[in-house]
This record gives structure tokens, C-alpha cells and sequence, in this order.
């Protein structure tokens, strides 16, 4: 019995032992990364949010900071759109463009057009036939080598889109019915919406690209 009880006391001695050298060790590892941080804080000049970042994360301590450098292209990209936009207008001058395509804004919906094509207008529109129309919430105007785009809609002195009324018509008999439970009430209409056909006449560049006037008139106002 005293034999295992001199026993115990060893064995109880040794993991005491052991634990105050694991603990001793782990505080001095923690103290040692805690100084070397803040002695890496101290050394660089880095900001009050990066100090912040470092404090909290103490694993990347060891990690130095990079700063990514942004190279300033802005005299590249400038002298690329000068030449973008002096190839367009040579290409213009010269009458190569193509056939050309548009995206109009009619009625409150858009089209996407070119020359000969016929939309659909639903609902009432004041033109009749025969009328010819000149578009002038043009979206967008392309072609096969380039395409002007709107913010949000082109100048009517840069692009021109007309069009002919060629019809107005109804359009096919839609059945409306209303019914209310427990109150015998049934209601049966027939619909039929009004529609305008309209024939695109030309879809073209008028002017030069990225050419501003002395003066301006109220082109860009619509109501």
C-alpha cells in the first residue's frame, strides 16, 4: 500500500511538472509573438487601420504588407479613342459604314430596326397613314465595324431614323371576362386594341462622331 501511494505521489508530481513546463512555454510563445509585432508596428509605416488589422491577427504578424501599384494609362487610352473616332468618321466619309441598325424608344417599348423593316405599335398613336416620322429617342445605332451608344439617347444632329405609317388597324378579338363568387355577377367583353404598322425609310450617321458645336440647341429635351 505504501509502495502505490509513493506511487501516485510521483506520478501526480511529474504531470504537475509537466504542466507548468507547457504552461511556462506557451506564455513565452505568446509573449514572444506579441513583442515581435509590436516591434514589426513600431518599424513600418503603415496606417491606424492597418495597426488595427495586426493587433487582431496575430498570425499574420510575420506577413509584410504590399501596396499594388496602378500604373496611370490615361494618355494610352486617350490617344486609342482619338483613333478609334477618326477611323469611324473616315470610314463615314467615305460611305463604307454598311447597313446600318438602330434601337428606337416608341410608345414605351423599344425596337431594334434597320432599314425596310415594319414594327407594330399597340395601343393608340396619333400618326396616320401616310404620315412620315423622324424617331427621335434613338438608343443606339451600329454596324458591322462599330456602334454608337446613347447616355441614354443619341443627338438627332449625329443620328436619323424615318419612318413611314403604311396602316392602322385592330388587332384580333380578345375576350375579356369578369366574374365575382356568390354574387351573380358574370361580365363577357370583347376587345380589340387599335395597332399602327410603320415602314422604317433609313437608318444613318448624319454627322461626325465626337464633334461638338458652338452652338446647341434644345436637341436633348423631350416631354
Amino acid at each position: 500500500m505504501a509502495s502505490c501511494y509513493i506511487r501516485s505521489l510521483i506520478t501526480r508530481s511529474a504531470l504537475n511538472i509537466s504542466r507548468r513546463t507547457l504552461i511556462d512555454g506557451t506564455v513565452n510563445t505568446f509573449s514572444s509573438s506579441i513583442e515581435a509585432k509590436v516591434s514589426f508596428v513600431q518599424n513600418t509605416s503603415i496606417t491606424w487601420l492597418q495597426r488595427a488589422y495586426l493587433r487582431t491577427n496575430v498570425k499574420d504578424y510575420g506577413t509584410p504588407l504590399k501596396q499594388e501599384e496602378v500604373k496611370d494609362t490615361r494618355q494610352e487610352d486617350n490617344e486609342y479613342t482619338k483613333e478609334t473616332i477618326a477611323l469611324v468618321n473616315n470610314q463615314l466619309a467615305r460611305g463604307e459604314e454598311g447597313r446600318l441598325f438602330a434601337v428606337i424608344h416608341v410608345a414605351g417599348k423599344q425596337f431594334i430596326v434597320t432599314q425596310e423593316d415594319i414594327i407594330i405599335i399597340h395601343g393608340p398613336w396619333p400618326p396616320t397613314i401616310s404620315d412620315e416620322i423622324k424617331f427621335e429617342k434613338v438608343m443606339l445605332v451600329g454596324g458591322s465595324d462599330f456602334t454608337l451608344i446613347g447616355r441614354p439617347v443619341l443627338s438627332p444632329e449625329l443620328v436619323s431614323v424615318t419612318a413611314t405609317v403604311v396602316d392602322k388597324d385592330l388587332s384580333h378579338v380578345k375576350t375579356k371576362f369578369r366574374f365575382q363568387k356568390r354574387k351573380q355577377y358574370r361580365r363577357i367583353n370583347f376587345i380589340r386594341s387599335p395597332l399602327t404598322m410603320v415602314r422604317i425609310n433609313e437608318v444613318k450617321v448624319v454627322g461626325k462622331v465626337n464633334e461638338r458645336k458652338d452652338v446647341e440647341g434644345l436637341n436633348q429635351v423631350f416631354y
